[in-house]
């Protein structure tokens, strides 16, 4: 199978199966664990922050450090509409947290309109809930992922520093997002006041996610890991590639965006399906078939598993992510399966009508299916 999924398939690297079985271990809840320590360190160093946590999952890292930076139970974060914390994190914060979620509308770029942010934050109101947060995505998985403009992270991080709000970035793919933009990561992570990312997407490490802040920040966020059941013992075994992503994997994500635009634009050459090419600016496509397509995503799907090519639905389309685990020639091979499939059922439904006009038959209910091939 061709694996397009998620980069969240992607499985460990022989160098990273090696690195686990001869990690150096202790016991990670009282601190002691030397692979855990130096993850964490070189992950803070990395993207500039004081201190960081490894934590399990992102969901788990979102969670804690929105309950981190949202003291007050009734207090309210600002998220995006189309946000992973929003759509994909079971409403977490507001169920264990006791903080609410108050949504604006995302452009199709991944940002939050300054004038929406700024209609969002409540008024200093004993009716109302506190605004305490702003929580940002780049890359954004639901916009394509889209990376974030520096010109527009300046602008959010002047108008939230003006507000005296922090600013908590979902960077599940930060490192995606700072190759698109051709800068160190840090020239995204500065802008921000904490960042969640993923060791276990495009940077292939099997587990486990990084928190970063400053020092009391990733205090709280350190307490909120263990209440959440994230404190975690021998766990060198999993820290270790991590280390590997963040040394390694981040030198090859290139490879990544080029294999996705690869396939944007061989998809875009299909009269059938409808792709915004110019927002394809890391490893994930997304992608629709048009009303003129003979074949509906829910047809289109799992005719591409039966020929070895796995993608997902997705925002009423359908959503494809390159990663290590596929090579440019797999990419290839999946372009070319699908668009031969596609040909092959438009060159049907013409076979069909013209066998309908022909013959009288009616193309609405069994009496199509008496078509040969139909």
């Amino acid at each position: 199978m061709i694996d397009l999924r998620s980069d969240t398939v992607t499985r460990p690297t022989p160098a990273m199966r090696k690195a686990m079985a001869e990690a150096e271990v202790g016991d990670d809840v009282w601190g002691d664990d030397p692979t855990v320590l130096r993850l964490q360190e070189m992950a803070a160093a990395m993207v500039g922050k004081e201190a960081a946590l490894f934590v399990p999952s992102g969901t788990m890292g979102n969670l804690s450090a929105v309950l981190a930076h949202c003291h007050e139970r009734g207090s309210e974060v600002i998220v995006g509409d189309e946000s992973h914390i929003f759509q994909y994190e079971a409403d977490g914060v507001s169920v264990l947290g006791g903080v609410g979620m108050h949504t604006v509308p995302t452009a199709d770029n991944g940002e939050l309109p300054l004038a929406a942010l700024s209609k969002a934050v409540r008024a200093d109101d004993q009716h109302c809930p506190r605004t305490s947060l702003v929580c940002i995505e780049s890359s954004h998985n639901r916009c394509g992922g889209c990376a974030l403009s520096l010109e527009y992270m300046r602008s959010l991080k002047s108008w939230a520093d003006d507000l005296g709000l922090p600013v908590h970035l979902d960077g599940a793919r930060v490192f995606n997002a700072a190759v698109a933009l051709g800068v160190d990561v840090t020239a995204i992570t500065e802008l921000v006041t904490s960042v969640q990312f993923c060791l276990s997407k495009g940077l292939g490490a099997p587990v486990g996610s990084i928190v970063a802040g400053p020092k009391p920040f990733i205090a709280r966020v350190h307490r909120l890991r263990k209440m959440l059941g994230g404190g975690m013992r021998q766990v060198g075994v999993l820290a270790a590639p991590g280390l590997l992503s963040l040394t390694e994997s981040t030198k090859r994500l290139q490879d990544d965006h080029d294999n996705a635009l690869l396939l944007a634009k061989g998809l875009a050459s299909c009269p059938h399906i409808d792709i915004r090419t110019d927002l394809v600016h890391t490893n994930i496509v997304i992608f629709n078939l048009r009303d003129s397509c003979p074949l509906t995503a829910k047809d289109f799907i799992p005719l591409l598993q039966q020929h070895g090519v796995l993608i997902i639905p997705f925002r009423g389309g359908m959503r494809a992510v390159t990663h290590y685990d596929v090579s440019t020639e797999q990419c290839e091979q999946a372009l070319q399966v699908m668009l031969s499939l596609l040909n092959e059922a438009e060159s049907h439904a013409k076979h069909v009508s013209k066998y309908a006009m022909t013959n009288g038959t009616s193309l609405i209910g069994p009496e199509a299916k008496t078509v040969k091939g139909y």
